[in-house]
C-alpha cells in the first residue's frame, strides 16, 4: 500500500501538532495549515488522500473551506473536527461533502479508526473504478478483434 497523505487544517497549534504526531506515528505523510487560504494553496499544489478540517478558522468558516475542497476534489476524504457540538454544524458539514464529523478533544484511537475507515472506503472506490475501466478496455479490445466495433 502506498503512503497516504493527510492535510490537517486547524488554527490551534497545540491541536495541529498533536494530530500531526498521532498520524505520523501511524506512517501517514502529514501536512498542516493554520488558515483556510493557506489550505487552499496547499490543495492546489499537492495531492492529499484525506483532510481534517476545523470548523472555526481565523479567515473563513470551515464549512466554506469544506465546500471549496469538495467542489475540486470530491473523491478526497474530508473529516470535520470541531469543539462546537451543534447539530446544524454537523448536518451542514455532511451536506457539503464531509465524510465524518469528530468532536474535540479528539480521542487518538477514534481518530485513527475513522481515518483508516475512510481511507479504506476511498481505496475500495478506486479499485472499483479501476476494475470498471479494465473491463471496458477488455470489452473494447474483444469487439475490435471480432470486428464488432
Amino acid at each position: 500500500m502506498k503512503e497516504k497523505s493527510i492535510l490537517i487544517v486547524d488554527d490551534d497549534q497545540v491541536i495541529l501538532k498533536s494530530l500531526e504526531g498521532v498520524l505520523k506515528m501511524e506512517g501517514y505523510r502529514v501536512d498542516t495549515s493554520g488558515t483556510g487560504q493557506e489550505a487552499i494553496k496547499k490543495f492546489q499544489a499537492n495531492f492529499y488522500n484525506l483532510a481534517l478540517l476545523d470548523i472555526k478558522l481565523p479567515d473563513m468558516d470551515g464549512t466554506e473551506l469544506l465546500s471549496k475542497i469538495h467542489q475540486t476534489e470530491p473523491k478526497m476524504m474530508k473529516i470535520m473536527v470541531t469543539g462546537y457540538p451543534e447539530l446544524n454544524n454537523a448536518v451542514q458539514s455532511l451536506n457539503l461533502g464531509a465524510d465524518a464529523y469528530l468532536m474535540k478533544p479528539v480521542n487518538p484511537k477514534m481518530l485513527l479508526k475513522v481515518v483508516k475507515e475512510k481511507l479504506g472506503e476511498q481505496e475500495e472506490v478506486e479499485k472499483m473504478s479501476e476494475e470498471k475501466v479494465r473491463n471496458w478496455i477488455e470489452n473494447r479490445v474483444m469487439k475490435l478483434k471480432t470486428g464488432e466495433a
